[in-house]
């Protein structure tokens, strides 16, 4: 389905898995996970019927109805809306749909009974997966009512995260573990008119994600968490090194005790090992006063070297060998101090293949390269945006005392297609100045994202610092050709439905009708080619 394989299997063959893992793991953890597995299943039925159907305002009745259609053709559950109301400038929301023949309640029955804890699992997790991308905020879908806990349906009701009041266990597929942060629960639509505090604030450091990636990060955190060896995080500039750094450490042994982190690549190259190991008064000009370095300062905690790549060749011997001692000697110092850190460093380097080109200390790489994790970009775990993006728009909405009603779809459009060089860094400073550039009360569009110059590779077009349009198509659209093209079109078909029309049946012409072609050729999704002629026959 969607050029994706589909495994079909027995259902009494996972409902018996179903039943293994309850008595295995216990209740509450199978819940956990299979929520998380219907997450994912959500999220990625929605990434497939959006590249088939398109994404734009139009499209949104249809993606609804697409959702509960796909999980019935797979044969988890049947769906009918009960009360659907959808206000997309508002930013107000109420989802309620019953569920018949679910496969998940018929087995939790056969194994336990009926009992006090509705049993779809999957299904709750499925649905909120895949409302959280169509709508690109978190959501939370619960169920009232449940077969498995005698009623004669199952009923859920699907309504954005800020608007429950209490979610209990039901975000479990947001919060893999209790060190991930899980998105707020205030509105963003109640900036407080005096500023954030520490008890309201968003966590600046708090880990937010629900992607396969990122969780798949979480569990080596936790594995290495209560030992002392030293972890190499890799992966690109932005996609948070710092901030999983530090989840390490509070979640570790030492996390009473000192986190420090320093930005090799930010010291300049001669006081390299005065930062790092201190100096004493005297030791070379301008040292008027001894001082401690980084690894008296961490002593007892953790030290994070970021951007250890770029630490000069002669400070990584020095390194080395306190890594390997676990002592140190202050720049114009005689004596040698014992020092107990864990030793955390990050590079976006290939730290391997600087040690085979000889810019980096091969025993030192070794040494690092004890418990590596890799964090992937934002790019590969586009799941994680919509909770980001609603974390970052509550935190800057807080910071700078602005209200902010929800997302344009053509800002959530946007957000889906572009690459994200920049990781999470990035769309940090988008969220920040989409902020400050949207008006109180009102949705973030897409301009106020992508006003600094970036490009979107599959949009035809964006929006330059000065509001210009840039782009392929914006170039095609100057050309003089195009334009008197553009007049005779204007003359001769007098209108934009005319135009469309025009189009429409010329692109199905030279494709011998296949809608598919068509749609390509026109830079459409065939969904919207489809909308697009049914709304001609109408």
């Amino acid at each position: 389905m969607f050029d994706q394989r589909m495994l079909l299997m027995h259902g009494f063959s996972l409902g018996e898995l179903r039943r293994e893992l309850i008595e295995r793991l216990g209740l509450r953890q199978t819940r956990e996970l299979f929520t998380r597995l219907g997450y994912q299943q959500g999220w990625e039925d929605y990434q497939s019927c959006r590249n088939e159907f398109g994404g734009d305002e139009q499209a949104v009745e249809t993606m609804l109805l697409l959702g509960p259609r796909m999980r019935d053709i797979e044969g988890f559950v049947r769906t009918q809306p009960l009360r659907v109301e959808i206000d997309l400038e508002a930013n107000r929301f109420h989802l309620e749909f019953t569920w018949t023949d679910s496969w998940e309640a018929a087995a939790h029955i056969n194994h336990r009974g009926v009992g006090p804890i509705p049993a779809c699992w999957m299904n709750t997790g499925y649905a909120s997966g895949y409302l959280t991308a169509l709508f690109g905020q978190p959501f939370l879908v619960r169920e009232l009512e449940c077969l498995a806990t005698g009623h004669h349906r199952c009923r859920i009701l699907g309504k954005p995260l800020s608007e429950w009041e209490d979610i209990g266990e039901d975000a479990a597929f947001f919060q893999s573990d209790k060190l991930v942060s899980l998105p707020s629960l205030r509105s963003t639509q109640s900036a407080s008119n005096t500023g954030p505090t520490p008890a309201t604030a968003p966590e600046e450091h708090g880990l937010v994600g629900a992607s396969a990636g990122f969780n798949a990060v979480v569990y080596l955190l936790k594995r290495v968490a209560d030992t002392d060896a030293t972890v190499l995080f890799l992966g690109e500039s932005g996609v948070g090194k710092e901030q999983f750094a530090r989840a390490l450490h509070r979640i570790g042994p030492r996390a009473d005790h000192p986190f420090v982190a320093v930005n090799c690549a930010g010291i300049p190259q001669e006081l390299v090992e005065a930062e790092l190991f201190g100096v004493e008064k005297g030791a070379f000009t301008g040292a008027t006063a001894s001082r401690p370095g980084r690894f008296e300062r961490a002593d007892g905690g953790t030290l994070f070297l970021d951007e250890i790549g770029s630490l000069p060749f002669a400070a990584q011997g020095k390194l080395l060998r306190a890594l390997q001692e676990r002592e140190i000697e202050r720049v114009g110092g005689t004596t040698v101090q014992p020092v107990d850190v864990r030793i955390v460093a990050a590079t976006n380097e290939d730290l391997r293949q600087a040690a085979i080109d000889g810019h980096f200390r091969t025993d030192l790489f070794h040494r690092l390269n004890v418990f590596p994790i890799e964090i992937p970009p934002l790019r590969e775990r586009r799941e994680d945006i919509p909770l980001l993006f609603h974390v970052f728009v509550e935190r800057f909405s807080l910071r700078y005392k602005k209200s902010v009603q929800g997302v344009t779809r053509a800002a959530l459009d946007a957000l889906w297609n572009y690459d994200w060089p920049g990781n999470v860094r990035e769309l940090e400073n988008m969220v920040e100045r989409s902020v400050i550039l949207s008006d109180a009360g009102q949705p973030i569009d897409r301009h106020h994202l992508f006003s600094g110059g970036e490009r979107l590779s599959n949009e035809p077009l964006s929006v330059s610092p000065m509001g210009h349009l840039i782009g392929k198509q914006a170039h095609a659209a100057s050309r003089p050709e195009v334009q008197n093209l553009a007049d005779t079109l204007l003359e001769q078909a007098g209108s934009m439905q005319a135009i469309e029309t025009v189009l429409l049946n010329r692109a199905l012409e030279r494709n011998d009708g296949n809608v598919s072609a068509a749609a390509r050729e026109l830079g459409l999704g065939r969904g919207q080619m489809q909308y697009r002629l049914d709304k001609r026959r109408r």
